[in-house]
């Protein structure tokens, strides 16, 4: 007993208190806190894998109407919009007497007239080969339709006879028109060829009647280059023509993106000024690339994708010629996906790997990825539904250390 109160500590207790206050706030000080973090829970859900480019639409058929004969030209009536029907006359051209009197130009003239006339010969045959290849994409088509009902073959192979019918439909009325066009340059040969008999016959002196330029198509006015009169020369773009209610898009993307769409592939367009996101399939990917310099001065080589409207016509139809679209290829989708958040993935070990939250601890653990777009990652073994992993997880985040839930 005498020991006791004889100990240092108790006489000055003071001292003593402040010597166990300060061992007590060191301890804690240097004891390990917690680490703050932001958990998500592994869940499944919708994974699409997508390509996304800006692209714009264009009238698939589109023509320029060009000077027939050299002459002077009217002053021009039409304006960009306005609709035209085939065969309506657009404006006129005096030729110029000098010239159609020339018997070299003459004879020009009728070798252009049997050009003419064999290019339209092939067009109408090319029309024809057209109609027949559509008529055996449609057949074709109906003829899978009940196997890939009954399950016999796959819906890929369907999808493919599907596109196969769009895309010989679409070729089919390229050929009508290039039908309609060749017609329209062999009567522009044979107009040339008739002034120039004409004249040859009048004399220089006769005045000369105008050279009526009409529309190869029905359809609407793109372009309008000259607006004022004054002298043309054969050859000399006048206007542009074309039918705006038939649209396809055309979307550049990276030549290493290229190779990864294929024709029927398919494409949602967003940002096109309607509420809901337009429909497409891919038609055409160009064999040919281009070099192309970025907002940031970077060269890189671009290839350009054609799709084609699937979405009903009424709802795009408010679309015009080159207006802007955002292009969304979808590459690949599953409705019921095992996924995580793509930033809560790290490498490791040639791999990859997550924390999982386990008791109020960081566990690392090592998982295999599977699809991967720019925000959710597919886990394909390594974590389990429900599970919580660290989101966005910091250098101090290690291995068996305490975390704490932010907020």
């Amino acid at each position: 007993m005498n020991l006791l109160v004889n100990m240092p500590w108790r006489k000055h207790p003071v001292i003593t208190s402040l010597a166990v206050l300060i061992v007590a706030l060191l301890t804690w000080g240097f004891w390990p806190q917690p680490v703050f973090i932001e958990s998500v829970a592994v869940q499944h859900g919708p994974l699409t894998i997508t390509i996304e480019e800006e692209g714009r639409t264009r009238v698939i058929d589109r023509y320029v109407i060009a000077a027939p004969v050299d002459g002077v030209a009217c002053r021009q009536q039409l304006n960009v919009g306005d609709e035209v029907e085939q065969g309506q006359v657009l404006l006129g051209i005096t030729p110029l007497a000098s010239q159609v009197l020339d018997p070299r130009s003459r004879a020009q003239a009728q070798a252009q007239v049997a050009a003419a006339e064999s290019a339209l010969q092939a067009a109408e045959q090319q029309a024809q080969a057209a109609e027949a290849t559509a008529k055996l994409a449609v057949i074709e088509r109906n003829r899978l339709k009940p196997l890939v009902e009954k399950g016999v073959i796959s819906t890929d192979a369907f999808d493919k006879a599907a596109t196969e019918v769009q895309t010989t439909a679409a070729a089919k009325r390229s050929a009508a028109f290039s039908v309609e066009v060749a017609r329209y340059e062999l009567q522009s040969a044979k107009t040339l060829l008739e002034y120039t008999s004409a004249t040859a016959r009048t004399g220089a002196g006769e005045p000369i009647e105008r050279v009526p330029v009409t529309s190869p198509i029905t359809g609407r006015i793109l372009k309008v280059v000259r607006e004022c009169e004054g002298p043309v020369r054969t050859g000399d773009e006048l206007l542009e023509v074309g039918d705006p209610s038939v649209l396809e898009i055309e979307v550049d993307v990276l030549s290493a993106d290229a190779v990864k769409i294929k024709p029927g592939m398919k494409v949602l367009f967003d940002r096109w000024g309607g509420d809901e996101p337009l429909e497409g399939k891919v038609r055409n990917v160009e064999p040919v690339g281009f070099t192309k310099v970025s907002a940031l001065g970077v060269e890189e080589q671009r290839v350009n994708i054609i799709s084609d409207f699937t979405s009903p016509a009424e709802q795009w139809q408010r679309l015009g010629d080159g207006y802007r679209v955002e292009a969304r290829f979808i590459l690949w989708h599953e409705d019921d996906v095992l996924q995580v958040p793509a930033s809560s993935l790290f490498r490791y070990q040639q791999g990859w790997a997550l924390f999982v939250v386990d008791n109020s601890h960081a566990k690392r653990r090592v998982v295999k990825v599977g699809q991967r777009n720019g925000l959710t990652a597919q886990i394909l073994e390594g974590v389990s539904e429900g599970e919580k992993v660290i989101n966005h997880p910091s250098d101090d985040v290690e291995d068996g250390r305490r975390v704490k839930e932010r907020g």
